[in-house]
């Protein structure tokens, strides 16, 4: 797994293949004006949620990194939650979608849709 932007963020990362999995999405939907967000929501079994959705707002307190060519914005809330981690593209026989690797989780969901 390789990770751009290997200097210390705040907020999700995104691995080569995520970045390029996002902008294959992004030039699918006609816009360059979207940037891929990243955000932390109460719900799940495990108490929390991730979400990832293109968005155009700018809130007050964002985090963005540009990786790869592509904005992750993660809103101030989040970030606390994502520092560190990382989101890849897997696209196999046994497994397709994006993952999260996120250091801060004490535990997850067996479906591993939530964390907490």
């Amino acid at each position: 797994m390789t990770v751009q932007n290997e200097a210390p963020v705040q907020g999700a990362k995104l691995t080569t293949g995520a970045a390029a999995k996002v902008k294959s999405l992004l030039e699918g939907e006609g816009r360059d004006d979207l940037a891929l967000r990243i955000a932390v929501q109460p719900g799940g079994c495990s108490g929390l949620r991730y979400q990832l959705f293109f968005d155009e707002r700018e809130l007050e307190g964002d985090v963005v990194n540009t990786i790869d060519g592509v904005n992750v914005v993660t809103d101030r809330m989040s970030a606390p939650y994502l520092s560190g981690a990382t989101i890849d593209f897997m696209d196999t026989i046994e497994q397709q979608g994006f993952t999260i690797d996120n250091p801060n989780a004490q535990s997850s969901c067996a479906c591993g849709d939530s964390f907490h």
